[in-house]
């Protein structure tokens, strides 16, 4: 009792030295605002992990708009996350650092083979989800094809890439070769942009490349289209998709698929983000439509039949 009297006293002389008391406020339920965007920032950001098919300067550019759009629709920040390499954004999905990826497809392919990577959509452009590697070199080269290009200088783009690596390797084998036996030098350039400039200043006598860069490439900078040809292209295939950790949370995962799949060029967030990634929208797409780069992998001797 002694206690909570000495205690009773210490408040009273603190409230005693506070001055003269202030009407209380009074807080009426019915008249609720919102709270300011500040009071949001405590929120986990969304995280976004785009493989480098392109620079690092240019996918920001490229996806910024998309990261504001997915911000405004699941209504909290996002962080866009890159990395050098297809295996390095492969290892964020795993192990379950970003929310979802956009990725190439051969590296898809390996993330369901080693821990069940789940395809959330794909990018339909001009109509369809596929997309070709394209050979291409110098304007004023020679070459004709693959077998021109013997003992002369190729870039690569990512060792896991699809369009950039396995289709140049598959056509090298196909002549009875290897790239280290075939060509006189082999570089990689970690991304596709910089693969198609490296052709165009002649820094490597040919490149194979991702035909969705290479003609968003050619619009956005003539020159290149004066620079560097196309001499061969192969069959069609998938697209590369955007993937998620199959353990990610499924209300997660419908939100950020209906946000993909709900995007319109009606909307004025919807047409910048479809704008600059240059892209019709999202679709739904299942395994089945990667069966052409799995056959095209195990050709190349990326993996087993």
């Amino acid at each position: 009792m002694r206690a909570f009297r000495l205690i009773l006293t210490t408040l009273l002389l603190a409230l005693a030295g506070c001055g003269t008391p202030t009407t209380a406020q009074v807080v009426h339920l019915s008249q609720l605002h919102p709270l300011p965007t500040n009071a949001l920032s405590g929120v986990i950001p969304l995280r976004v992990a785009v493989a480098a098919v392109i620079s690092p300067k240019g996918t920001v550019e490229s996806y910024q708009p998309l990261m504001d759009y997915l911000s405004a629709k699941l209504s909290r920040p996002v962080e866009l996350v890159q990395r050098r390499t297809y295996a390095e954004v492969n290892d964020l999905v795993e192990k379950g650092y970003v929310d979802v990826a956009f990725v190439c497809t051969s590296a898809y392919i390996d993330g369901y083979a080693r821990f069940g990577m789940e395809l959330l959509a794909a990018p339909l452009v001009k109509g369809e989800t596929v997309y070709y590697s394209v050979l291409i070199v110098p304007a004023d080269s020679p070459a004709q094809s693959m077998a021109d290009l013997r003992d002369k200088v190729f870039a690569f783009t990512d060792p896991m890439s699809t369009s950039g690596r396995m289709y140049p390797t598959l056509l090298v084998r196909e002549l009875g070769s290897t790239p280290d036996q075939f060509f006189a030098r082999t570089f990689f350039t970690y991304n596709h942009d910089d693969a198609i400039r490296a052709v165009a200043q002649k820094l490597a006598d040919g490149a194979a490349v991702d035909s969705l860069v290479y003609d968003y490439a050619l619009a956005r900078d003539p020159d290149l289209a004066r620079q560097t040809r196309i001499i061969q292209r192969s069959p069609s295939l998938g697209i590369p998709p955007v993937v998620v950790n199959p353990g990610l949370r499924p209300q997660l995962k419908a939100e950020l698929r209906n946000a993909l799949l709900g995007i319109s060029s009606a909307t004025p967030d919807g047409q910048r983000a479809l704008l600059a990634l240059g892209v019709d929208g999202f679709v739904a797409i299942d395994d089945g439509a990667y069966a052409s780069v799995r056959a095209l992998l195990t050709q190349a001797g990326a993996v087993s039949p």
